[in-house]
């Protein structure tokens, strides 16, 4: 496994890259399962699989929220190289950001609502980064998990707008045996919120086959122990964000 720390050493293997579609799994570190399915799906549809690790500080509006997210980069690597992994990306920030973020990708409508909502300016920021590792990465194919539906659509939304080559690649929500959205969060739960938790996806599931309206799914969380920040239907999904203690967890049901 090729580990590139640099914008230059990237553009040199790019170009220098064979012939065969490449496939590309963007993450921000502390990998679980659901990355890996993600790194499976491309290697097994792509000549070569590349995966970027890179904690992005612009889609982090709490800069606490940012300070306490997981940090695995030792394991990560160690499981990328069992995965097969081909290269992997390790962009430092200032590098991605040259510019001190000056320049940056707005959406004005669907990244406004929800989690963009919840979060101002997280959608900024994950647009912009994502824009520029397409770019430096030029993939044939991009992989991203339906956990983050919001995101999702406002990524294939963006490689529409801007011609980019790329296909975005669905990819369906990987579980725990108990039901709950593999997540690097997770790890930030304690054990009696990591009991409750399930609840969230138990509880979404139960609301369609009970057709209960997303007010009354969201007083069915609330009465699980979650926090709500929304719950709400969307292109056939219906979506929720929750809150245990300090954790905010979200998930989608079709």
């Amino acid at each position: 496994m090729m580990i590139v720390a640099d914008v230059a050493g990237l553009v040199d293997h790019r170009r220098a890259r064979g012939a065969g579609a490449t496939g590309f799994v963007p993450t921000l570190g502390t990998l679980h399962a659901g990355h890996l399915s993600l790194l499976r799906r491309a290697k097994s549809e792509n000549a070569r699989a590349w995966v970027s690790i890179f904690l992005n500080p612009a889609q982090f509006s709490d800069p606490a929220d940012l300070a306490r997210y997981p940090r695995t980069l030792e394991r990560d690597l160690d499981i990328l190289r069992g995965a097969g992994c081909d290269l992997v990306f390790l962009p430092r920030a200032e590098e991605i950001y040259r510019d001190g973020y000056r320049y940056r990708v707005t959406e004005n409508s669907l990244s406004l609502q929800l989690e963009g909502a919840a979060r101002p300016g997280h959608f900024d920021g994950v647009l912009t980064v994502v824009l520029k590792l397409l770019l430096l990465m030029r993939p044939d194919r991009a992989y991203f998990g339906e956990k983050d539906f919001q995101q999702l659509e406002l990524v294939e939304g963006l490689v529409h707008a801007f011609f980019l080559d790329t296909r975005i690649v669905r990819c369906p929500t990987l579980r725990e045996p108990d039901g709950l959205a593999m997540s690097s969060r997770n790890r930030l739960l304690t054990p009696a919120e990591r009991a409750r938790a399930p609840a969230l996806h138990r509880v979404l599931a139960r609301s369609l086959a009970e057709r209960l309206a997303p007010a009354e799914t969201a007083d069915a969380l609330a009465r699980e122990g979650f926090e709500v920040d929304y719950v709400a239907d969307r292109d056939g999904r219906r979506l929720a964000a929750v809150r245990l203690g300090n954790v905010r967890l979200i998930d989608n049901v079709e």
